[in-house]
């Protein structure tokens, strides 16, 4: 592990280059709170979405969705968030919406969306099941958006608690590959820190980053996050104690400016 120490800049990231793995509103976003303190953010987006091979599928349960059929959303990813967002879905106001986490929950409220439930505690998909149940103890009509690869967790238990669920696969996941620039920046040291924001991220920098120095601080966004990227082969070197960008960002500024990055310019 890297050595943790107070900042010593009135702005704690003063001087650091932090690499987004997320485009769009949430990586906007994400850049944004960056800047605040201090850091150059490094927009590099990593993964996107690929159409879900039903596609008819998809469309039927969002008109269904914009209609009012549904008593409950559940979103289990930003990346959800981003197909919401593409198809530029209506959810009516008497469907209630629940985010896995605050990430995701963040996700859904910068593009208008908005958000009636985040597991207090655990932050996955049986956290999130578990809580539902806890508020609806009558059948519902639920729809769950999936991606291709998600383990069915939450529509078995909702399921075998009564309710009725529609899971639908929303999106496939699919590397994007970076720029030769990004990728000499992260070899060479100049990238300070990255951002893993889920698991898929995490696969994506271990493939397409193969020699990430030792001074780069590697952030995990929360324990299970962490434990997919080390399972995808990564050092972490902090975990943010909320599943919360701010709380990644903080966690990041604890740790001195790497000296890996002194002899570039900003």
């Amino acid at each position: 592990m890297k050595p943790v120490t107070q900042p010593i800049h009135t702005k704690p990231l003063a001087g650091w280059r932090v690499l987004v793995p997320r485009g769009g509103p949430w990586g906007d976003g994400v850049a944004a709170n960056l800047r605040k303190q201090g850091a150059v953010p490094v927009i590099a987006p990593l993964i996107n979405f690929a159409p879900a091979d039903d596609q008819a599928a998809l469309e039927k349960s969002l008109a269904d969705l914009a209609e009012g059929r549904f008593e409950w959303l559940t979103v289990t990813s930003a990346t959800t968030v981003d197909v919401l967002y593409a198809y530029r879905a209506k959810i009516p106001a008497t469907t209630k919406i629940a985010a896995v986490g605050e990430t995701t929950a963040a996700a859904l409220i910068a593009v208008g969306y908005n958000v009636t439930l985040v597991p207090d505690e655990d932050n996955s998909a049986a956290g999130m099941a578990e809580q539902i149940l806890a508020l609806e103890t009558e059948p519902r009509e639920i729809l769950t958006l999936r991606s291709e690869i998600a383990k069915p967790v939450l529509t078995r238990m909702l399921k075998a608690a009564g309710h009725k669920v529609r899971s639908v696969v929303a999106y496939r996941t699919v590397g994007v590959p970076v720029t030769d620039r990004i990728a000499e920046d992260v070899r060479s040291g100049r990238i300070n820190a990255i951002l893993i924001t889920s698991g898929s991220v995490a696969t994506q920098v271990y493939e397409q980053f193969p020699h990430v120095p030792d001074s780069t601080v590697i952030a995990a966004i929360g324990p299970r996050t962490a434990k997919d990227a080390r399972k995808a082969g990564l050092g972490v070197d902090v975990i943010a104690q909320t599943q919360t960008v701010d709380a990644l960002i903080e966690a990041v500024g604890r740790f001195p400016l790497p000296h890996a990055a002194d002899e570039f310019a900003p």
